[in-house]
């Protein structure tokens, strides 16, 4: 491999391998699973990164990590193994105890809340929500047209109320 094409591949890396961990951690619930997955997504976009013509490659990269996420899920599946969120990993090591209790609380139940989404729904509500993608990266990203970027994330976020509505009458 040419050492230019190796530099470029090593930047994209230190770049975008932390948000794709944190993307890959919230799909599939398992740290071991996501840092494969971000293997998986590199060794991948090694090969294809003579091909991708674009400036923004950061959708491309979330692109490629979510169809390895879906090919291990559908693999599993055939196991019927399913990563389940463990809700105790995404528990934030930031804060004051008091801050940490409270933030902690309410990203646990989010977090539970959107595992209850359906896939496509957990993905466009992480990209936007969390990695901050733009609607023209989400379009990249997820294969949609702009008009179902916006019809898809408002219905995540429609059934993510939905959810927390439920929720809220369970618990009392």
């Amino acid at each position: 491999m040419e050492s230019s094409r190796i530099e470029k591949l090593d930047d994209l890396y230190r770049k975008y391998a932390k948000g794709l961990y944190g993307y890959l951690l919230r799909l599939s619930g398992s740290p071991s699973i996501a840092e494969d997955l971000v293997q998986e997504t590199f060794l991948r976009a090694t090969v294809s990164l003579s091909f991708y013509r674009h400036e923004d490659v950061k959708p491309w990269l979330f692109r490629i990590a979510r169809n390895i996420y879906i090919d291990e899920w559908r693999r599993r599946q055939r196991w019927k193994w399913v990563p389940f969120f463990d809700k105790e990993e995404m528990i934030s090591p930031f804060g004051t105890p008091e801050q940490e209790a409270i933030a902690g609380e309410t990203a646990r139940e989010l977090e539970g809340l959107i595992g209850l989404l359906p896939e496509n729904y957990r993905t466009i509500i992480y990209l936007r929500e969390y990695e901050g993608f733009s609607y023209s990266e989400l379009e990249e990203a997820l294969g949609l047209t702009g008009a179902q970027v916006k019809v898809q994330l408002h219905r995540a976020r429609q059934k993510l109320k939905q959810l927390g509505a439920k929720e809220e009458f369970l618990n009392d």
